[in-house]
């Protein structure tokens, strides 16, 4: 079927493209409103993915806004894609519309979860590693995006932060992509946002080597003060957001499985600190 599910992961990630597209555009919600001939609260719930939007919808909100050429194309395209509790989506992961959307769930998130088993989550890079995982961007793009990564990382002190749980593999640690000082700021920076109150990281031991549910890959589970929760995968050509009830609690399983072979944040905090004694050593 063409449009969107109240509520659906497309939905919400098509909302957030709008509200992206109407703020870009520098328009209020109450002008857009009345440029449609509609109540503000049809832009607001449409924004917030809590109501169907049809290709119709959004061709009717992008003209209103000026939006025009291949970009006004990709938005009604996507409210064209099929939508269901389960939403794939191919293309470049975090590339423009990945991007929109992760940054809306970290903004209306009321808690983050994410398995990080080779690189460590990008909320806690620095931008030092955020550069080394972008090498093979245009180098024109890298700095933008170490920029717009920098400013998501803010969230995680704002008034309203989510509650971040990260729960890292070893290997992530022990086998970095930078090295001497580079290395060690990453793993102080990880120390100090361990400190923050809303902040937990975790880390699963590997050594002895051992298999763990995290060898599965990467993924994060976004909860929502009223809204159901969302899985997000990602690999290399295409993303996936789920919210299909017993797939999320598969998720959790895992999450609270990899908790439980997790050694405590204060033993995680520990860990870390090795990491840097070895790293400076290195550098030496």
């Amino acid at each position: 079927m063409t449009g969107s599910r109240p509520g659906s992961p497309k939905a919400r990630t098509l909302g957030a493209e709008l509200r992206k597209a109407r703020e870009d555009a520098g328009i209020g919600v109450r002008e857009l409103a009345r440029r449609l001939n509609r109540g503000h609260a049809w832009v607001t719930r449409t924004e917030a993915g809590t109501r169907a939007v049809t290709p119709e919808d959004v061709t009717g909100v992008v003209v209103a806004l000026g939006v025009s050429g291949q970009e006004r194309d990709r938005l009604v395209g996507l409210a064209r894609e099929s939508d269901g509790p389960d939403w794939i989506h191919t293309g470049i992961p975090g590339v423009h519309q990945e991007l929109v959307t992760l940054i809306e769930y970290e903004r209306t998130a009321s808690a983050i979860s994410e398995v990080a088993p080779l690189l460590l989550p990008g909320l806690l890079q620095t931008p030092d590693y955020a550069r080394a995982v972008m090498a093979g961007l245009p180098a024109g793009e890298v700095e933008t995006r170490v920029a717009m990564r920098a400013s998501r990382r803010d969230m995680l002190i704002s008034r309203d932060a989510p509650e971040f749980e990260a729960i890292i593999l070893e290997t992530a640690l022990t086998t970095p992509i930078l090295s001497g000082e580079p290395a060690v700021d990453q793993y102080r920076h990880l120390l100090k946002l361990a400190e923050l109150r809303n902040v937990t990281i975790r880390v699963v031991r590997t050594t002895p080597p051992r298999w763990t549910p995290a060898h599965e890959g990467r993924f994060i589970i976004f909860e929502f003060p009223k809204a159901s929760p969302i899985v997000h995968l990602e690999h290399i050509k295409s993303s996936a957001f789920l919210t299909s009830p017993d797939v999320v609690e598969a998720y959790r399983t895992t999450l609270g499985t990899l908790r439980e072979m997790a050694i405590t944040p204060a033993g995680s905090a520990e860990f870390i600190a090795s990491c840097i004694e070895r790293a400076e050593e290195d550098a030496r």
